[in-house]
């Protein structure tokens, strides 16, 4: 329930005492790079300050739970963004690693206390990813930031209940 001195303001812009981690694959880095920057950027807006977001490398898509596991443990973070790219080739691989990385950021989800956002698109070319870091699909880096933020204040909300 928004008090009246905050009704009309957006909550994707409200300051707020927050960590983040995000953690993006080096696997088609010319599409996960654009997608942090966007999540920074966004994170800017909202008033986070550097010192409040990490980022970190992984190979590709696989290693995204892992990396989001080891994050959680820690205890440094209020919620954890991981960004992939996993473009459909002519082999099954597209579908094993699409279903590793859902499954496993789901389980994340599921069974720790802090949200795993999932910003890791699976498409069926490279062109469907470009039109997603700020073409026709939007830019999903930006979405994927905005949704930590909400998702942060959903947990400290029912945190405090």
């Amino acid at each position: 329930m928004s008090s009246p001195s905050n009704a009309n303001l957006n909550p994707i812009t409200v300051a707020r005492d927050m960590r983040v981690a995000v953690v993006r694959t080096l696997w088609n880095s010319h599409i996960t790079e654009p997608l942090m920057a966007g999540a920074l950027e966004e994170f800017k807006k909202a008033g986070l300050a550097d010192a409040d977001v990490d980022t970190f490398e992984v190979p590709g898509a696989v290693e995204l739970t892992f990396a989001a596991s080891k994050l959680i443990e820690t205890g440094l973070y209020n919620v954890i963004i991981v960004f992939g790219c996993v473009i459909r080739g002519g082999t099954p691989h597209f579908d094993y690693v699409c279903q590793s990385v859902t499954q496993g950021i789901t389980h994340l989800n599921s069974e720790c206390d802090i949200p795993v956002i999932f910003g890791v698109l699976t498409v069926d070319n490279e062109q469907q990813a470009l039109d997603r870091i700020g073409g026709t699909g939007g830019h999903k880096g930006i979405e994927a930031a905005q949704t930590a933020l909400l998702m942060h204040d959903f947990a400290e909300k029912v945190n405090n209940l």
